[in-house]
């Protein structure tokens, strides 16, 4: 009689992946939802644009129209050709595909945007986590001594930062530019919400300078679309690795339709700035909150007892995000409509006084 076939699959596994945490989005019921960094406005859709979409199709693998479109709205004129843009599933997507190229030790400050640790453990790269200043700025000296040590890699810097809200220092950016031998890529998912300049007025000095560009947080979270720029040298690189036709159809001609009506995607950007203010006036108005100052479309708040604030507010029917296991004491809000933010304050208010 034969033996039964081992079904035990962990055998199987990799151990860097059976030590892996997954990243969990999970949907929880509320009535206002101000968790995700998302944009409280969704965009309009074009019924022509989406009757020209052949569904028994493949989409363009090389994104030519949504490339060109976001070259000529997005990037300075001297760089403007497409060799210089890569697109991407998401800059999730792009940050794999980075590493995949680049291997590491992948370098980056924490707390930040969890992807990356996550994406290099899944890719079996070791991590090197850099603690952030007090303030939440970079500790440039300790990048370059991690990287120097390490003998190369590569940086991932989002500027401004997840889940903190502040820019870094753009000296201490250049810095670590300038002087790590490794790649530095400098993550501008959240830019556009901010008044300080963008790196991309670099590119063409440093060829190890790369900058991610994301569409999720000014409106089209749904598509899914973002953006490597870069030196074509490197973008030729990291393309290799990029999956066929990583982009839909569906996503790539609505991002193009709202792209070329970028003024209404600049008003909502617009908007969210002016909320984010008052946002933060309220917060800072209400005893025993610490309200950090943000350069992006959400804001960092310190609470005594954070847990119960947390779960008071979703009672009230707004969802927070806790993140006390990496900014203690933390809690995040996406800046929402004037409404919603309204009844976040309305919620905290109730809890706290």
């Amino acid at each position: 009689m034969k033996k039964k076939a081992n079904t035990d699959v962990l055998r199987f596994v990799r151990p860097n992946i059976l030590n892996l945490r997954p990243y969990e989005a999970k949907e929880i019921p509320c009535g206002v939802k101000l968790d995700a960094n998302e944009s409280p406005y969704p965009e309009k859709l074009s019924a022509r644009t989406l009757k020209s979409i052949e569904t028994n199709r493949y989409p363009d693998p090389q994104a030519e129209a949504l490339r060109k479109a976001y070259a000529q709205k997005n990037l300075p004129a001297k760089i403007r050709g497409i060799e210089w843009l890569l697109h991407g599933n998401g800059s999730d997507e792009l940050i794999f595909n980075l590493v995949c190229v680049f291997g590491g030790p992948v370098i980056y400050p924490v707390p930040t945007f969890s992807m990356y640790g996550k994406i290099a453990a899944a890719l079996g790269q070791r991590v090197v986590e850099v603690p952030l200043q007090s303030g939440f700025d970079i500790d440039d000296s300790a990048l370059l001594s991690a990287a120097k040590k390490q003998k190369g890699g590569i940086i991932f810097l989002s500027s401004p930062n997840n889940p903190t809200g502040n820019s870094f220092s753009a000296q201490k950016i250049l810095r670590v530019i300038e002087e790590s031998g490794c790649v530095v890529v400098v993550d501008e998912a959240y830019q556009p919400f901010s008044a300080r300049k963008s790196f991309m007025s670099c590119l063409g000095k440093y060829p190890n300078l790369a900058i991610l560009r994301t569409l999720s947080k000014v409106g089209l979270a749904a598509l899914r679309v973002g953006f490597l720029i870069a030196e074509p040298g490197l973008v030729a690189q990291v393309n290799k690795v990029r999956l066929p036709f990583n982009v839909n159809s569906f996503s790539q001609a609505i991002a193009v339709d709202s792209i070329s009506r970028a003024s209404g995607l600049r008003k909502h950007i617009r908007g969210i700035v002016s909320e984010r203010k008052r946002l933060h006036r309220e917060l800072s108005g209400i005893k025993g909150v610490t309200a950090y100052p943000s350069d992006a479309n959400f804001i960092l708040f310190k609470v005594p007892d954070p847990e119960r604030v947390y779960k008071e507010a979703l009672r009230n029917g707004v969802l927070i995000r806790n993140l006390c296991e990496a900014v203690e004491g933390c809690l995040r809000v996406t800046v929402g409509s004037g409404k919603e933010n309204e009844k976040f304050i309305r919620a905290i208010k109730r809890t706290l006084e």
